[in-house]
């Protein structure tokens, strides 16, 4: 359960080092000794510590290094008195008291493990046949030891200094000390892909990890995995016949495994009449033992009506025989029941044959009467929308079963995969709640019964198998499958199950350790075993290594959630303190160490070690103890990736983690097309991953220390690991995959000191963030619908609920990565020279200011009217005020942390402010109210006056308060449904149109215009009146009575209504003419259906009157919507390679001599729709328009491409209003939907060849200065560029 005790767990084994207390890491095994080539079997509580790798820093040939505050050691080798190839080493330790002994091995050139030299000095012993002990000789004050090695392949000594008394181990910074004592050839090349310190990275590409899975809707739920043909079989001919014959509808069916063989039920309705049908193929006469229920778990006799002729009624079941049939020369078995359905909620049942009864495994069949309301994956009422619903409530009702342990919770998820699968993303959105309010103890993990942990085992792996065969048949859900299983745990089919039963008592026999908290442990796991027994197991370890300290226990367990009152509340519960001895210590390590091993087989789906031993294959190593335990690998293990798996556990504890990260990364990448495979022994290959995934995490976190200090380029390299990572977990990657060639091209470009480097570094930052962001959001609307339902069902405590998605989120790599991105954005914006916020929740608000020191403080506070919170801490866990619309403050939150989600789910403008003068200007402003508006980079902040505040909060301006005096003058349809260019004018057209007719001939030739056409003002109107649209008219006018009356959600009823217009012959012709004399395509030369789709773009532009901001927009500054008219200016779709917006003065300084301009890769929708992300930004003197400055890179990961094709433009008399900010409120619709296409800048012309950049740049600059100089006045100018030429679509006042 990798959220959970896996994570924290693992998390205790990969910090166990620095303590080191009681010996070396001995809570650690080795699984794969001779498979790694380590020459022969160590004992695997110490061999792993011995085998470790040490960074370059730490190996000398001598010199002194510090061992306490007081003390050092002194290292001197040079050649032995004895001559030949002999060294001597002699060590001294100054200032040391107490019994000091060396803790050592010899290493060969290029290779890891310890060799035991055959010469050795006074009183050596070895420990456990991997390491030797050598005693110190005391000289006064200081401690002396001389050692001599004669075998010439031996290259240096590796070596901690014990302190036996006082059982302390003295390190080199952290690392075993690594000493020279010759120096040999380098070895001879190999084909191996790392050395002993660091691997070499295959040279693949990225895209290679490339995931994609999207979906048309219609197709969410199918298998993408062929499913070979196979022959129907008689229980198929029998469904087939009941529904051709009987004309019966099936409500819910099961098919149940009877060994080969199998059983359908299924429950189904004729002519108004509810039966269930059971068939079989099994051969033996059958006899079925049934009942009826009417709530989960319960067996109710049915009534004497209800059995079959011939059924015998007991007092709680009823048993009937089964009837012989036939069908195409089949034989099979069948027996029928009519029913009423409606009184009861399933049928249990068992069958019998002879003497033999058969079960579902080891559970009851069962058939759920309920799964006939499952037919759609997505519930659309009150609190259960968004969730597979009837899946939620048959989990609820069978909760009580599932409480009773482990095996009868797994088995019941087995049986509900299918109805899961059927609900396709919302049926496994909720297996993964369930399971995860599991591995949470949110639930009861056992509740008076008694199971034997293979039964366990056996529920488990069946569970984990299920899970298995959906990743093979769904790549589209496998992100989510891959978390279900990590909750779940690996299961272990009867041997590893059974093992941690067998094993306890072997334990306690042979080391003597037969009553106390021992015995009650066994007693525990004897009635029901739980991944509490990791975290027990591994308390013990610590509590023995620690040289018996019960603090050390106490504090394993509860750092893990394991309280006393949590061991006093098990079945069998543990009262006692371990109370052992040191001379039990060697032995229960030993023991414990291999016993884990069975533990996290069956617990611990992230587990590293397990999961590494379970693919790669081990054998038991210790004597007299799980004799003949052996685990095969898998077949097909990529090459050298055993070696590869050796390096990173060699690795796993080292200070400076950034090779072992890319160890993991490359283990993860060699794996992935194994993953992507039917491999049968799959899971084990997805628990592997999981660990490796769960591995990078936890040391990415132990990196954060040593990171404080690091270069941009540093912290830039571990941020393009992370990425690396979460996109290996991920499904749909592209972003994140594009994502990560961004930051090595900014690595890349910080070698080769570009001075752009920090400024494209934070582009890819900022999109990296909104990635986050974005997977954020899709967690929440996929699982916390989910979560919220099925816990209020079970009577998860709310606090819980409302932080679940939230807490699946953080579990992950993302979080680590968003650490990382708030460490290098203040750095980067230094570098960069960059804006004073960074704007984690954009949203335009105004409020009255109120100053606070920390959030925390005034978290459960309500204000009474919108407030705009300016805070001096926070923190990042608190909630948000009620009545809050903005919160402002120095701090720099995680953008995943509970404020930020918060905020970004509820519309709250939340922003850090970097500059401390601004901060203090906006504390300035307590009591008074301020607009807020949220920028590309920066907050756009004013003092308004109370008034403006109201009639900004709300959509309708309330009598008797003052508002901009503003009118629109009704436009008349002057006779034509269509017109050219050549006839716009101010009563026919609006603006947009108007200024695009006298920019035709005026502009210079290297800029062109799209020809274009319109239907004019009245048009819309004239079509609404038109007898053939009269069904539509009287609609409308009856909605439009019921907007007047303050019913807006009469406004989407209008836009839906206005779409079945249909276009008077007159329209069409007309249109056609202008459109084909103009130049033009006529899109009815392509077929009717091409007509079709331009028309029902243009009834979506009129239907964009009644968008809900334009139509409050036009009631707040009081203008009479009803005289609002709607042109339609019609152009040919340039398709676009890149598209631009010009202000011809620098709206964020005033500047009149500076352009200021936007572009984006493909259609300009993104840069002036509501699309995510920046756009590239450049400014330019007017008066040096061939030097354009880049001012920031883009970050918007989606561009919008289109074929050849039309656009039919909005343009209504109140765009250009002065005074009312009309421009943008209504849509443009092209025929042919756009192409959303997720973008890499890094093949990208306009971003990596800056010549080319600064021509295009230079060229959109000259564009706006010469339509400014032809207006005589600032312009608003939107195109595009297609092959390097200039396209203007739309010019207008610069406001």
């Amino acid at each position: 359960m990798a959220g959970s005790y896996a994570a924290t767990a693992l998390a205790g084994l990969l910090h166990a080092a620095p303590a080191i207390a009681g010996g070396p890491r001995s809570q650690r095994w080795a699984p794969l000794p001779t498979r790694f080539g380590a020459g022969r079997r160590r004992h695997a509580a110490v061999s792993s510590w011995h085998r470790r790798r040490v960074v370059a820093a730490s190996s000398q040939n001598g010199g002194r290094f510090g061992l306490a505050s007081n003390s050092e050691l002194q290292v001197a080798v040079k050649p032995a008195a004895s001559g030949g190839a002999a060294v001597e080493i002699e060590l001294v330790a100054t200032n040391a008291g107490g019994a000091l002994a060396l803790h050592w091995g010899a290493r060969k050139p290029g290779r890891s493990e310890w060799v035991l030299p055959a010469r050795r000095p006074e009183g050596t012993r070895t420990v456990d046949d991997a390491a030797l002990r050598t005693p110190f000789k005391s000289a006064g004050s200081n401690s002396t030891l001389k050692i001599e090695i004669d075998d010439p392949a031996l290259e240096s000594i590796e070596f901690v200094v014990v302190d036996e008394a006082q059982n302390k181990w003295f390190k080199n910074n952290g690392q075993n000390f690594l000493i020279h004592i010759r120096q040999h050839s380098a070895p001879a090349a190999t084909n191996t892909s790392f050395s002993s310190e660091r691997i070499t990275r295959k040279n693949r590409d990225v895209m290679q990890l490339l995931s994609k899975h999207t979906s048309k809707s219609a197709d969410v739920n199918k298998p993408t995995e062929a499913t070979p043909d196979r022959s129907p079989t008689v229980l198929d001919l029998f469904l087939k016949s009941l529904q051709e014959n009987n004309g019966c509808q099936v409500l819910c069916k099961k098919v149940f495994k009877l060994g080969e063989k199998e059983i359908l039920a299924l429950l189904s309705e004729v002519q108004g009449k509810f039966k269930v049908y059971l068939a079989t193929n099994h051969v033996e006469p059958l006899i079925l033992h049934w009942a009826l229920a009417k709530k989960a778990g319960e067996w109710k006799a049915p009534p004497p009506d209800v059995a079959p002729v011939g059924s015998t009624l007991l007092e709680m079941a009823c048993e009937s025989s089964f009837s012989d049939a036939e069908l195409d020369g089949l034989h099979y078995q069948v027996l029928e029941i009519e029913l009423d359905a409606d009184s009861y909620k399933g049928m249990p049942f068992v069958l019998r044959s002879d003497q033999t009864w058969i079960k579902n495994n080891t559970s009851d069949f069962y058939l759920d009467f309920s799964r006939r309301t499952a037919k759609t994956s997505e519930d659309s009422s009150g609190a259960s929308k968004g969730t597979a619903k009837a899946l939620l409530e048959t989990i609820a009702d069978l909760e009580g079963d599932a409480q009773k342990s482990f095996m009868h919770r797994f088995n019941i998820a087995s049986d509900l995969v299918e109805q899961a699968q059927d609900a396709g993303q919302f049926g496994f959105a909720g297996l993964l709640v369930w399971m995860r309010f599991m591995a949470t103890r949110q639930l009861i993990w056992n509740k008076n019964y008694n199971v034997k942990p293979r039964e366990i085992s056996q529920a488990q792996d069946r569970f984990t198998d299920s899970l298995q065969s959906l990743y093979k048949m769904y790549p589209q859900y496998r992100e989510m499958l891959r978390m279900i299983l990590a909750a779940v745990g690996r299961g272990g089919q009867g041997d590893v199950g059974q093992r941690i039963r067998d094993e306890i008592l072997v334990i306690q026999r042979n080391n003597n350790c037969m009553g106390g908290m021992m015995e009650e442990w066994h007693q525990k796991l004897h009635n029901n075993t739980s991944p509490d027994d990791v975290v027990i197991c591994q308390a013990l370890m610590d509590y023995m290594n620690s040289d018996l300290d019960i603090k050390v226990y106490w504090d394993t367990l509860n750092k893990n959630g394991i309280t006393k009152e949590r061991l006093l509340s098990y079945d069998h519960p543990i009262h006692s303190e371990p109370n052992l001895t040191r001379e039990q210590k060697e032995g229960l390590l030993r023991d414990l160490t291999n016993y884990m091993r069975s533990l996290k087989a069956v617990h611990s789906g992230a587990d590293l070690e397990s999961a590494i031993g379970t693919c790669t294959g081990y054998t038991a190593e210790s004597q007299g103890f799980m004799v003949g335990v052996e685990v095969n690998p898998v077949k097909g293990l990529p090459s050298g990736f055993p070696e590869l798996l050796k390096f990173v556990l060699d690795h796993i504890e080292d200070k400076s983690v950034e090779s072992l990260v890319e160890g993991l990364l490359e283990a993860r990448a060699a794996l992935r097309p194994l993953l992507l495979s039917s491999t049968d022994r799959l899971k084990d290959l997805i628990f592997l991953d999981i660990a490796l995934d769960s591995t990078v995490r936890t040391a990415v976190e132990r990196s954060y220390e040593n990171l404080n200090n690091a270069s941009p380029e540093k912290i830039m390299y571990f941020i393009s690991l992370v990425v690396e990572n979460l996109a290996l977990s991920t499904d749909d990657n592209e972003d994140l995959l594009y994502c990560l060639k961004g930051w090595n091209h900014a690595l890349e470009m910080s070698k080769k000191s570009d001075n752009q480097w920090a400024l494209y570094a934070k582009a890819f930052l900022d999109r990296t963030r909104l990635a986050l962001a974005t997977k954020g959001e899709e967690y929440h609307n996929i699982l916390q619908p989910s979560a919220e339902y099925l816990g209020s069902l079970l009577g998860i405590e709310q606090w819980t609920l409302s932080i679940f998605t939230e807490e699946i989120i953080r579990s992950g790599s993302a979080a680590s990565l968003s650490v990382l991105l708030n460490r290098l954005d203040p750095v980067l914006r230094s570098i960069a020279n960059l804006g004073s916020w960074q704007i984690i929740s954009p949203v335009e608000v105004a409020g009255y200011v109120v100053v606070v020191d920390q959030l925390l403080t005034v978290q459960d506070q309500t204000y009474d009217k919108p407030t705009v919170l300016v805070v001096k801490g926070v923190k990042g866990e608190e909630e948000i005020p009620d009545g809050v619309v903005a919160v402002l403050t120095p701090d720099m939150p995680d953008v995943l942390s509970h404020v930020s989600v918060r905020a970004r789910n509820s519309k709250v403008l939340f922003a850090t402010c970097f500059d401390p003068n601004i901060f203090s200007e906006l504390q300035q402003y307590e009591g008074k109210v301020l607009s807020l508006k949220p920028g590309s980079v920066d907050i756009n902040y004013r003092e308004i006056a109370e008034n403006e505040l109201l009639v900004s909060s709300s959509p309708d301006t309330p009598d008797g308060q003052s508002a901009p005096s503003l009118s629109l003058v009704k436009k008349q349809f002057l006779g034509k449904y269509a017109i050219s260019a050549d006839e716009f004018s101010d009563e026919k057209v609006g603006a947009k149109s108007r200024n695009i007719a006298y920019l035709n001939g005026k502009v210079p030739s290297w800029v062109s215009v799209p020809t274009s056409v319109a239907l004019p003002f009245g048009t819309f109107e004239t079509v609404l009146s038109d007898k053939t649209n009269k069904e539509v008219a009287q609609k409308v006018q009856i909605l439009t009575d019921k907007l007047n009356q303050g019913e807006s959600s009469a406004l989407n009823e209008i836009r839906n209504v206005l779409l079945n217009l249909t276009a008077p012959t007159d329209l069409v012709k007309e249109l056609k003419e202008k459109m084909q004399g103009s130049g033009m395509p006529w899109p009815g030369d392509e077929g009717e259906q091409r007509w079709e789709q331009a028309w029902m773009a243009i009834k979506k532009v009129w239907a964009s009157k009644w968008n809900e901001r334009a139509y409050f927009s036009t009631r707040k500054v009081k203008l009479d919507h009803a005289n609002l008219s709607m042109a339609v200016l019609v152009q040919e779709v340039v398709s676009a390679d890149y598209a631009f917006v010009i202000h011809t003065t620098n709206p964020s300084s005033g500047e009149s001599s500076e352009i200021y301009a936007e572009v984006v890769k493909g259609l300009g929708e993104t840069l002036v729709g509501a699309f995510p992300g920046r756009a590239m930004s450049f400014v330019c003197k007017k008066d040096n328009l061939d030097s354009p400055k880049v001012l920031g890179y883009p970050s918007k990961p989606i561009g919008l491409f289109i074929k050849k094709s039309v656009i039919f433009r909005s343009d209504s008399n109140g765009e250009d209003l002065e005074g009312y900010a009309g421009a943008g409120l209504y849509d443009s619709v092209p025929m042919d939907k756009e192409e959303e296409v997720v973008l890499d800048y890094t093949n990208d012309p306009l971003i990596t060849d800056c010549s080319f950049r600064n021509s295009i740049l230079s060229n959109i600059a000259r564009t706006g200065h010469a339509i400014e100089e032809l207006y005589g006045s600032p312009q608003d100018i939107e195109g595009v560029v297609k092959d390097g030429k200039i396209y203007v679509v739309q010019t207008r006042p610069q406001m």
